[in-house]
């Protein structure tokens, strides 16, 4: 499985940062997200290595899945507490495999970061229906993604939101976009782990609309979000 490990130019913690990009599943690579994930290890002072999973529609459920996790056992071998970070697919990755990682009594994360996330919503109520023609994600948009993915819709670690009981996880750290058909996704998972007893801090960007990362040198409120990540992804990372 391709990686790619960044490191700071001073590192300030020994905790290793773990990035899934994003890309509706289909799309997206080391060099998609190469400038992100130099940034945000540069931001928090942390070694951080970023996956380049296998894609649908050639690769299908649960291709990406396992890759990512994979990697994450791997690194949880070296015995460094780690923090899952992703975005848009990535975050739906992240979420997922570190509720595996929960099931299967795996320790050693310390916590995740949820940037825009598709954790598995209705495709028909809340803002799948306010935001249904958003700029750069559409509704339709996230269907077709779900349909090549091909998970099986019961299947929690692929849809995290199905999952039963979100007990026991570790801190997190959930930032969405105004704009975005995602945008109760996030709401609705930052509430559940709250009522489950998980440490959230939840943020919005009201005036952006999905995958506004790549916006954060043009755009005042994406520069905020990112800014507000890396500290987030800092402050879990410890001293």
């Amino acid at each position: 499985i391709p990686v790619r490990r960044y490191c700071p130019a001073r590192v300030r913690s020994q905790m290793r940062l773990f990035y899934i990009h994003g890309g509706g599943f289909v799309v997206g690579s080391l060099d998609s997200h190469d400038a992100i994930c130099a940034e945000i290890s540069e931001a928090a002072g942390a070694e951080l290595v970023s996956v380049d999973y296998r894609l649908s529609p050639e690769h299908v459920w649960p291709a990406a899945f396992d890759d990512c996790w994979a990697v994450l056992v791997e690194l949880l071998l070296e015995n460094r507490p780690v923090v899952v970070i992703g975005d848009s697919a990535g975050g739906n990755l992240a979420a997922g495999i570190v509720l595996k990682a929960r099931d299967e009594g795996l320790k050693g994360i310390a916590g995740q970061a949820l940037v825009y996330p598709g954790l598995g919503g209705d495709l028909v109520s809340g803002s799948y229906a306010a935001m249904a023609e958003a700029p750069g994600l559409s509704t339709a948009d996230v269907a077709y993604y779900r349909e090549v993915y091909k998970a099986p819709e019961d299947a929690a670690h692929a849809f995290p939101l199905r999952a039963e009981n979100l007990a026991g996880l570790p801190p997190a750290f959930i930032t969405g976009a105004y704009f975005d058909p995602l945008r109760d996704d996030a709401r609705a998972y930052a509430a559940r782990l709250i009522l489950s007893g998980v440490p959230v801090e939840y943020r919005e960007e009201r005036q952006m609309i999905h995958a506004w990362l790549r916006a954060r040198f043009m755009s005042e409120g994406a520069r905020a979000g990112f800014a507000a990540l890396c500290d987030a992804v800092r402050r879990m990372a410890g001293p």
